[in-house]
C-alpha cells in the first residue's frame, strides 16, 4: 500500500475519483466482492489501480459490465517487460500473452516481483496463479525450470501445467546430473504421459548430451520404463495408481462375466453329458479359460520375462518354452502353438493382441525393490542398443548399396540394407515391450541445430516406428549424413501402421547423402497421406555427388495417388529434371503451393516443361514460388507465369529477372500483370529493381487496369529514398483517377537503401503508409555497396 500511495503521489494531484479508487484498491481483500458489482464506469477507472492479482480475478466482473482489460494488460507488459515481443500485431489476448511471459521469467529467475507494485501481492503466488495461462514454455541451460517445477511445495503448479501447457521447448541444453535427469522424467510423465503437451521442440544443442536426449526422445514419444524413476516425493505416481485400479477392477469384471458364460453353458450342455465330442469341446472351454488367465498375466508384466516363462510352462506343460522367442511384444512359441489348436485360444489370442497395440498410458507400479539408479543409463541404451548383435552388424551393406537398398525396395518393406537398421526376427525399427510402457505421446516433434549420433539416429528411427500418435515431423540442421537411410527405416516401418497419422514432414541440413527428388519420392512413396514435404540442402555431399545423375534409383518406383498440397525443395545446386519431378506432380493432384529453391536449368527448354507439367497436372496449385534459380534468360516462361488465371501468389526472388532484360521487358511484366484479375501477391525480392523499374511498376494500378494485385515484395532491390517518392507520387496519381478505389494493402521494402536519405525516405513512407501497410527496417545499406555498383 505504501509503494501504491507514493506511486500516485510522484504523478501529482489526483482527483476525489482518483483518491477513492486508490483506497479501494488498497483494501480489495475486503472490498472485492462489492467491487465486482460496481457500474462500468466506476470499475473501468479501478481497473488500472489493481495488483496483477486482482486484475486477473477481476476478468470476469469486467466482461459483465462491457469493459476490455486488454489496454491495461499491454501497459504493464510495456512497463514490466520493457521489451517489444515479437509479433505483436498478431497478439489477441495480452493478459495470456503476459501471464505467460510472467510464469516463464519468474521461473527462470530474470524477473523480481518486488520491482513492482502491481506484482507484489501477498495474495499472489506468481507461478500458481499465472501457470493456468500458460500453453508453452521453454526450459534452458541445466534445467533448473525442471527441479523447481517438480519440487513439492510446486505440486499445484505442475497440475495446473499438465492442463494448460501444449507447446514444451528445451534450448541450449547442458549436461545434467542424475537428480536434475529424475526431475525432468517426472515433468515430462506428468505434462506429456497424464498431461496435455502436444509438441516438443528442441534447439541449439551443439554437444548434445546423448542420454538427456534420448530420455526426451524417448518420453515424448510415450515409452518409458517402470520404477522407482517414476515416484513423486518417494510416493508411486498417483495417476497410475488410479488407472492401474480402473485396469484391474475391468479385468476382476471380465473374469466374472466368463464365470458367468461357463455356468451357462455348462447348464446348457448338461443334456449332452454322454456326448464324448461335447465332453471334448467343454475340456477345451476350461482349459481355455485357464490358458486365457495365464495370457493375461503375461499382458500385465511385459516387462518380467520370468513372468512370461511360467505362464507359458503353466498354459502348456508340456511343452518347453525358448525366452527367445519373446521378441517385440510378440507371445511365446508354446503358447502360440497352443493357440492355434483350440477355437477359444484362437479367440483369446486375438483380444490380447488388440489389447498389447493399445496405447498405456498407466504404468505398473514396480512389484519387486526398486531399480537401481543407473538403470536410466540403462534404459536409454536399450532403446538404440536392443538385439545389439543384430542392429551393429558393421559387414552390412556400404553407403552406396544402402541408398539402393532404401529406395528399390517396395513401400510396405523395412530397410534391410543399412547397417544401423538391421535387425534379427522382426522388422526395422521396431521397439521392444520389454523395454517400456507405452504411454500418450506428443503429435509434434521438432529438432533444430541437434546434430545425431548413429546411435541417437538408431534411437530415433525405433521410436518412429510405431509412433502413430506423430503428425508432424521436423529434423533441421542434425547432421544426419548418412544416418538419414536410418530415419527413412523408421519412418517406412511406421507408414506400414494403418492408424498412421503423419501428415507434415521437414527436412533440412547442410549436406545432402541423396538427391533431393529421390528422398521427396521415397517419403512420399511411403507417405501418400502426406499434406505438407519440405526437403531443403544446403551443399551435396562429395560422395552422393559422385553417384550417376539421371538414374536414381527411386525413380522407377511407383507414386501412389498422394494427399500433398506443399511441397518445398531446395536443391544443393543440383539440376532441375522435371523428368524426375514428374511423378510427383502427377501424384499430387491436390497440390496448391510448390517452392523451388537454388535449382540449376540444365538447358533452356527445362523451365517450359515444367510449366506445361504443372498446367496439366496440378490445376489447383494457388502458390508457386522459385527462390535463387537464374531467370535471366527465361522471359518467355515468366510472362506465362504472371499470365496463368489460376495461380494467386508468385514469387522471384533472388532470380536475376532484371540482370540482363530490356525495357520492353518490363514493359510487357506490367501490361501482363494488369491484365491479370486472379493474381493477389507478387514478390520480387533481390532482382535488382533500382528506382526507375519500381517507379514503371505503380503502373500496375492505373485507371486501364483489371488488376487484383494486394500485396508487392520489392525488398533487397537496391531501392533509395529519391525513388521510393516517385513511386509513391505516382501510385497516388493513379489512386486519385481510380477516385480512391484500389485493392493494394501491402508494401514490403527490406533490406533497401532508404538510409542514404532519411528526410525523403521518412516522406515517402508517411505518404505510403496512408494508401497502404508498410514493413520496412532500419538496414545499413553500406553493405551492399559492391551490388550498387554492378547495377549502376
Amino acid at each position: 500500500a505504501a509503494v501504491l500511495s507514493g506511486a500516485m503521489a510522484a504523478e501529482g494531484p489526483r482527483s476525489l475519483f482518483a483518491l477513492s479508487a486508490a483506497a479501494v484498491s488498497r483494501s480489495m481483500g475486503a472490498l472485492e466482492r462489492d467491487v465486482w458489482a460496481l457500474p462500468g464506469h466506476l470499475l473501468r477507472g479501478l481497473l488500472p489501480l489493481l495488483t496483477v492479482f486482482r486484475l486477473e480475478r477481476a476478468e470476469g466482473a469486467a466482461r459483465r459490465a462491457g469493459l476490455s482489460t486488454q489496454p491495461i494488460w499491454r501497459k504493464l507488459w510495456d512497463e514490466v517487460m520493457k521489451t517489444r515481443p515479437p509479433n505483436s500485431e498478431n497478439i489477441t489476448c495480452w493478459r495470456k500473452k503476459f501471464l505467460e511471459t510472467f510464469f516463464s521469467n519468474v521461473l527462470h529467475g530474470v524477473l523480481d516481483v518486488s520491482s513492482d507494485w502491481r506484482l507484489n501481492d501477498h495474495h499472489f503466488s506468481p507461478l500458481l496463479h499465472s501457470s493456468p495461462h500458460v500453453s508453452q514454455l521453454t526450459l534452458c541451460n541445466m534445467l533448473q525450470g525442471a527441479v523447481e517445477l517438480t519440487a513439492e511445495h510446486n505440486q499445484q503448479v505442475l497440475e495446473n501445467l499438465a492442463g494448460s501447457l501444449r507447446i514444451l521447448k528445451f534450448q541450449h541444453l547442458l549436461s545434467s546430473d542424475q537428480s536434475i535427469r529424475r526431475s525432468l522424467v517426472l515433468l515430462l510423465h506428468r505434462l506429456i504421459h497424464h498431461g496435455s503437451v502436444s509438441q516438443v521442440s528442441m534447439y541449439s544443442w551443439p554437444v548434445p548430451d546423448t542420454v538427456l536426449l534420448v530420455l526426451i526422445l524417448s518420453m515424448s514419444s510415450g515409452f518409458w520404463r517402470s520404477g522407482n524413476a517414476l515416484t513423486y516425493h518417494s510416493s508411486p505416481c498417483g495417476l497410475c495408481r488410479e488407472e492401474d485400479k480402473a485396469q484391474s477392477q475391468e479385468a476382476t469384471q471380465e473374469r466374472a462375466e466368463r464365470g458367468r458364460c461357463d455356468e451357462r453353458e455348462r447348464s446348457d450342455g448338461e443334456n449332452q453329458k454322454g456326448s464324448p465330442r461335447a465332453q471334448e469341446e467343454a475340456d477345451a472351454e476350461v482349459n481355455g479359460c485357464r490358458a486365457d488367465a495365464h495370457l493375461n498375466s503375461i499382458l500385465s508384466e511385459p516387462g518380467s520375462p520370468p513372468l512370461q516363462n511360467q505362464a507359458c510352462e503353466e498354459a502348456s506343460g508340456e511343452v518347453p518354452c525358448d525366452p527367445s522367442s519373446i521378441q517385440g511384444g510378440s507371445f511365446p512359441r508354446c503358447v502360440s502353438d497352443q493357440l492355434s489348436c483350440h477355437p477359444v485360444l484362437r479367440k483369446t489370442r486375438r483380444r490380447l493382441k488388440s489389447a498389447v497395440g493399445k496405447k498405456r498410458r498407466c504404468l505398473r507400479r514396480s512389484r519387486g525393490p526398486y531399480a537401481d539408479p543407473e538403470d536410466l543409463y540403462d534404459f536409454v541404451f536399450t532403446v538404440a542398443r536392443e538385439d545389439n548383435s543384430g542392429l551393429l552388424d558393421k559387414n552390412g551393406a556400404t553407403e552406396g548399396e544402402n541408398a539402393e537398398n532404401w529406395t528399390s525396395s517396395s513401400p510396405g518393406s523395412p530397410c534391410s540394407g543399412h547397417t544401423g537398421c538391421k535387425r534379427r526376427g522382426g522388422s526395422a525399427g521396431i521397439f521392444s515391450l520389454k523395454a517400456a510402457h507405452r504411454f500418450r505421446s506428443v503429435s509434434t516433434l521438432e529438432l533444430f541445430s541437434i546434430p545425431l549420433t548413429g546411435e541417437t539416429c538408431r534411437t530415433l528411427s525405433n521410436l518412429l516406428s510405431s509412433w502413430v500418435s506423430l503428425e508432424n515431423l521436423v529434423l533441421s540442421y542434425n547432421g544426419l549424413g548418412a544416418n538419414i537411410f536410418c530415419i527413412l527405416s523408421g519412418l517406412r516401418a511406421l507408414s506400414r501402421h494403418s492408424d498412421c497419422r503423419l501428415r507434415v514432414v521437414r527436412v533440412s541440413d547442410i549436406f545432402s547423402h541423396m538427391p533431393c527428388m529421390e528422398l521427396v519420392r521415397c517419403i512420399l512413396s511411403a507417405f501418400p497421406q502426406l499434406h505438407t514435404l519440405l526437403v531443403s540442402f544446403d551443399l551435396k555431399n562429395q560422395l552422393e555427388g559422385n553417384r550417376p545423375e539421371g538414374n536414381p534409383s527411386c525413380s522407377e518406383a511407383e507414386i501412389p495417388e498422394s494427399c500433398l498440397e506443399q511441397l518445398e525443395i531446395r536443391f544443393p545446386r543440383e539440376p532441375l529434371h522435371t523428368a524426375f519431378l514428374l511423378p510427383v506432380l502427377k501424384a499430387s493432384k491436390s497440390l496448391q503451393q510448390l517452392s523451388l529453391d537454388s535449382a540449376t536449368l540444365p538447358c533452356s527448354q527445362e523451365l517450359g516443361l515444367l510449366l506445361e507439367a504443372l498446367k496439366e497436372c496440378n490445376p489447383n496449385l494457388k502458390k508457386l514460388s522459385f527462390h535463387d534459380v537464374n531467370l535471366a534468360e527465361h522471359q518467355k516462361e515468366v510472362l506465362l507465369l504472371l499470365q496463368d488465371p489460376v495461380l494467386q501468389e508468385i514469387t522471384f526472388s533472388f532470380c536475376r529477372l532484371f540482370e540482363s532484360s530490356t525495357a520492353e521487358f518490363l514493359s510487357e511484366v506490367i501490361n501482363t500483370v494488369k491484365r491479370n484479375s486472379s493474381l493477389k501477391s507478387l514478390k520480387l525480392p533481390g532482382n535488382r529493381l533500382g528506382n526507375h523499374r519500381l517507379v514503371a511498376l505503380a503502373d500496375i494500378f492505373s485507371e486501364d487496369s483489371s488488376s487484383s494485385l494486394c500485396q508487392l515484395d520489392v525488398s533487397s532491390n537496391c531501392i533509395k529514398p529519391d525513388g521510393l517518392l516517385e513511386f509513391t507520387k505516382k501510385l497516388e496519381g493513379h489512386i486519385q483517377q481510380r477516385g480512391g478505389q484500389i485493392q493494394f494493402t501491402h508494401l514490403r521494402l527490406f533490406q533497401n537503401w532508404l538510409d542514404q536519405d532519411a528526410e525523403t525516405a521518412q516522406e515517402a513512407l508517411r505518404r505510403l503508409k496512408a494508401v497502404c501497410s508498410v514493413v520496412n527496417d532500419s538496414w545499413d545499406s553500406s553493405q551492399a555497396f559492391a551490388d550498387y555498383i554492378s547495377v549502376m
